[in-house]
């Protein structure tokens, strides 16, 4: 099959032109979409800005990506970590591309979007200013791959102006596959990072970095602030090793290798001037030969820095979790020891179907999606989850509960087997194991460690009925991940035998009547009823709708007289295909509205009459009906009113249709087997019938 860029290459090459990308066209509203451009820019392509652009400068190991006059400083300290990490950056930046002839003006990059890598093509004009780059650079080469990077990133975004939004974790994040973490090194005076935890660290397929971080990094753009000992704020320094210095005095000092990849953007007055660093005289103290040993370990832009120094100088780890496949790539990560193992489940919170809100909501929180995590051996864990929603981001988060507390109510042993999704009541019971905080950032991610078993991991918005894609990525070394579902079943008939003493109350739906309710015997419905019957005693849907109008009490129990409820009712319970319902079939309906409504009116707490979208699994539940995830998005997409909400008629609509459905299927299992054969004519009937 020919790709998108195989195939836009050949349809360049046989109309002689450039490509012109239209889903990012070269306008003002591609470079800010909400601000008013402060500049005019011109769009231009790499031959027309300099006599001989390259792509990628091999000859070169420097970084000298810099922002230009309005690039963001996160995004250059991503493509420093990135570049750095050589089997990394050609996944992200295909190697085969280049501006010698034939050139078609198309490039193509590879980014984690939305829990997978995509290919993003971009066309090769550039937004500038007065004939230069406006946005990434490089400042010693003529190398395009950062500017054509950016485009094809801003494309994701919508707009170079999105990109101001970004964070340097969710850059990182995108821009290798990877789960991002961030790792407090201090809180107050007490210092939370001990030498042990690096070293577990630097022993996964993980890049470590430290920053400064200060609460206005994604605002930072040309300038970075410096502090005294050279360290500048807002850029990610590589973690690359630890090592110890034997003093001449026999003391042992703890040392840590960093890397600046930005080191070739600054100025050398600017560089690491702390203990330790080239010049310092902190080397003085150590013999020549581990002196030796130690400097020789440096590369280009490398510097040693006391563990202690570390501790006082960076505020937080930044790490990116890899997985194995996504190592494998990486040399430098090619002698790891630990190897993390990824399972990742995309889902989506939908409206009134599984998108249940936070623990604040005990009625719905149980309808999010339920994941079951198990583990062989006790081990840290990193949960993530990632929302596809960039522009508008919910405040998302997620909540882990211990399932290997669960026990069989008659044998007061474990549960082995969860058949299908927890109830609300187990929500209400149990309290959770660990829980995330809650933000309205694109990824949020948690380590923990746990004990071997059974663990529920719920992802969540804050807000119940928000609507978003998600991920939900779980790193560890024995993991399996497996997805809850109810299987769908009927647990009661929804139309019991009649006792022929049976009475029928139908209660008001005003709830400031006095009157309780009209409490009748069946029999003072018949005399209407033999009014509207033909010869055979019988009543069609339009003569039933009649009925139901003289004899409902109101009209907001009058709804469900509506001609497609009548029209359900009858063709639920006609079993001669005539279109034609009789006495004991009207009172064995009018039995069951009532049941139904009691049930209704059970889950409808904040206002009487409306039931909200997220309860209608619950409701079904209690009149018979055990429903699957697919099952129930099907009904709300029918049934859900633009407010997120059902009425009666709606909820006696969905009933009938279900029990309809139910009938039809029973009758065609011949075999008891779960499994018909139908052919179309059949097919189509039940459809309608439904």
């Amino acid at each position: 099959m020919t790709s998108s860029y195989e195939r836009i290459k050949s349809e360049c090459k046989q109309k002689g032109v450039l490509w012109e990308d239209e889903d990012f066209p070269a306008t003002q509203s591609s470079v800010f979409y909400h601000q008013t451009p402060p500049f005019t820019f011109q769009w231009k392509r790499p031959h027309e800005i300099v006599s001989n652009p390259v792509f990628v400068n091999d000859a070169s190991a420097q970084f000298d990506i810099v922002p230009g006059k309005m690039g963001d400083r996160w995004l250059v300290s991503c493509l420093g970590v990135l570049y750095l990490s050589k089997g990394l950056f050609y996944r992200v930046v295909p190697a085969d591309q280049n501006f010698d002839k034939p050139y078609y003006g198309v490039f193509r990059f590879r980014l984690w979007w939305c829990g997978e890598w995509m290919e993003v093509l971009v066309d090769d004009r550039l937004p500038t200013i007065n004939g230069k780059l406006a946005f990434l650079q490089a400042q010693n080469t003529n190398s395009f791959w950062p500017g054509l990077l950016e485009k094809a990133y801003a494309k994701l975004h919508g707009s170079y102006e999105a990109l101001k939004y970004g964070t340097l974790l969710d850059g990182l994040a995108d821009l290798t596959g990877g789960i991002t973490e961030s790792i407090s090194i201090k809180m107050d005076s007490n210092i939370l990072i001990r030498p042990p935890l690096l070293h577990n660290l630097l022993d996964t397929t993980s890049l470590i970095t430290c920053t400064i971080n200060n609460g206005t990094m994604t605002q930072i753009r040309n300038q970075t602030e410096a502090l005294p000992n050279g360290i500048h704020v807002g850029i990610n320094y590589r973690l690359c090793s630890m090592d110890k210095a034997e003093t001449i005095m026999g003391d042992t000092v703890q040392l840590v290798r960093l890397r600046n990849p930005l080191a070739q953007t600054l100025s050398k007055s600017s560089s690491f001037n702390g203990d330790w660093s080239s010049f310092s005289n902190s080397w003085e103290r150590v013999p020549m030969n581990e002196r030796n040993r130690l400097i020789e370990q440096l590369d280009q832009g490398e510097f040693w820095m006391s563990f202690f120094d570390m501790t006082q100088t960076f505020t937080h780890l930044e790490c990116v979790h890899l997985d194995s496949d996504t190592a494998r790539d990486e040399p430098q990560l090619a002698d790891k020891c630990r190897r993390w193992l990824m399972r990742l489940y995309q889902g989506a919170w939908k409206r009134g179907v599984t998108a249940g809100g936070c623990r604040n909501n005990p009625d719905s929180f149980h309808i999010n999606p339920q994941l079951q995590l198990f583990l062989s051996e006790k081990e840290d864990v990193i949960i993530s989850v990632n929302q596809h929603s960039v522009l508008e981001p919910k405040v998302i988060g997620f909540t882990v509960y211990n399932l290997n507390s669960i026990h069989h109510f008659s044998f007061n042993k474990p549960v082995q087997n969860i058949s299908g999704c927890l109830s609300k009541n187990f929500f209400k019971k149990h309290k959770s194991l660990v829980n995330s905080q809650y933000t309205n950032s694109r990824q949020i991610s948690h380590r923990c460690s746990l004990d071997p078993g059974r663990y529920l991991i719920m992802a969540t918005t804050f807000e119940p009925a928000e609507e978003a894609s998600f991920s939900v990525r779980v790193l560890g070394s024995t993991i399996r991940l497996a997805l809850l579902e109810t299987q769908t079943m009927l647990l009661m008939d929804p139309f019991p035998l009649l006792n022929s003493n049976t009475k029928i109350t139908i209660d008001s739906a005003n709830n400031n009547n006095n009157n309780n309710g009209i409490a009748c015997s069946t029999a003072q419905y018949e005399p209407v009823f033999m009014q509207l019957a033909d010869d055979q005693r019988t009543l069609n849907c339009f003569d039933l709708q009649e009925l139901l109008e003289a004899c409902l009490p109101n009209d907001y129990i009058r709804s469900c007289a509506s001609i497609d409820v009548c029209r359900q009712v009858v063709c639920l319970m006609d079993k001669t295909n005539r279109g034609r319902i009789n006495f004991n079939d009207f009172n064995k309906f009018m039995i069951n509205l009532k049941t139904w409504w009691g049930v209704f009116k059970m889950h409808t707490k904040e206002k009487s009459g409306i039931l909200k979208a997220e309860r209608l699994r619950d409701a079904l539940f209690d009149v018979g009906f055990q429903l699957s995830t697919d099952n129930i998005s099907i009904l709300i997409l029918r049934y859900m009113r633009r407010d997120g909400t059902l009425r009666l008629a709606d909820f006696i609509s969905a009933i009938l249709h279900l029990t309809m459905a139910f009938e039809l299927f029973k009758a065609k299992d011949t075999n008891q087997d779960g499994i018909i054969s139908m052919g179309m004519t059949e097919w189509i009937k039940s459809v309608f019938m439904c």
